[in-house]
């Protein structure tokens, strides 16, 4: 199983409420801290502060990956980023203490306050970049003045059909099941009837993303 695949399968059996022992946890941080691309060995293309430096996804022919609520990414700047921000969620997720993954963290972070994704940008799939970077915020205690600043931002362009397809307005119902309910409980009251609508329509993922999100109002 590659790091993508591995990456996948783990956030669908947690978004459709599957648990995992210690054991399992502990063995999908070894596989995924040993996916950590070498730095000396980082293609130069990945250079600008806009893309990934730790998870490099693999060339897969060309096609971009899609993310976990798929988006279908058109660009290097959606597909990397979500692969990078997707595996280190998991990461802090299951091992918030081990001092690898607490620098993976750091570092990150410090990219993402001066790139697009995690900043105001919302030209393109810079915009579609933030969803998974407000979804990595979902498991950081200390992050809710960006939360904030982010969902603002999200919550201008989201609805926006020729810029939002239904995996990104998915990915951001992903995110509002997910958040502290403070901020998240606003969106989803005013989604609340479009998400009981969709339920009778969308697939096993989407509806336990939707039934999650209701549950908390």
């Amino acid at each position: 199983m590659t790091p993508y695949e591995l990456m996948i399968k783990t956030n669908h059996h947690l978004i459709q409420g599957g648990e995992l022992t210690e054991p399992q946890k502990a063995n999908i941080v070894r596989q995924l801290l040993a996916a950590r691309v070498d730095e000396r060995k980082r293609p130069k293309f990945f250079d600008d502060v806009i893309y990934p430096k730790f998870f490099i996804p693999p060339y897969n022919d060309g096609k971009k990956l899609k993310t976990v609520i798929p988006m279908s990414p058109k660009t290097h700047i959606l597909s990397a980023n979500a692969y990078e921000l997707e595996i280190i969620r998991l990461l802090y997720l299951f091992a918030p203490e081990n001092i690898e993954v607490q620098e993976i963290l750091t570092k990150t972070l410090a990219r993402l306050k001066v790139s697009c994704p995690g900043g105001e940008c919302c030209i393109g799939e810079c915009f579609h970049s933030s969803l998974p970077v407000l979804r990595l915020f979902a498991v950081l205690p200390d992050e809710t003045d960006w939360v904030k600043k982010l969902m603002i931002k999200i919550g201008k362009h989201i609805d926006d059909k020729k810029k939002c397809n239904g995996g990104t307005v998915g990915y951001y119902w992903l995110c509002l099941s997910e958040l502290p309910i403070e901020v998240a409980e606003t969106e989803i009251l005013r989604y609340k009837d479009k998400m009981v609508q969709e339920l009778n329509k969308n697939d096993p993922l989407m509806i336990c993303v939707i039934r999650k999100a209701l549950n908390r109002i």
